[in-house]
């Protein structure tokens, strides 16, 4: 019996390599954590984007430096209605890092809306 919609493996990363923190009171004293499915920067190695929310209609999403990255959690992967697996991560970026949240939207004239 051939099974249909079975997850497929998940692509790895490089931003995985990293190792566990020594003192985890530490890393949240100097870090912040961001939570969600990263993907590699479309022209950018040195950045990561991390999606919030894949499957949401309002999607956002966090830029960061993978420099600024200094420890990376795997949380349990997301699966869609067609099998395919998401990876969720929680990302620790040094405190005082630049990041960017972007919220694309469709530029529209929603005066007469409300």
């Amino acid at each position: 019996m051939i099974l249909q919609n079975f997850p497929e493996a998940v692509k790895e990363f490089a931003i995985q390599v990293y190792q566990k923190p020594e003192n985890e009171k530490d890393l949240r004293r100097t870090h912040v954590s961001f939570s969600g499915t990263p993907q590699k920067h479309p022209y950018d190695k040195d950045k990561v984007i991390l999606v919030i929310d894949p499957y949401s209609s309002n999607v956002s999403y966090f830029e960061f430096l993978t420099r600024d990255i200094s420890f990376v959690e795997d949380l349990t992967n997301m699966v869609d209605t067609a099998g395919n697996v998401i990876p969720f991560m929680r990302l620790w970026v040094k405190k005082e890092s630049i990041g960017i949240r972007s919220t694309p939207f469709v530029v529209a004239d929603t005066r007469g809306v409300l």
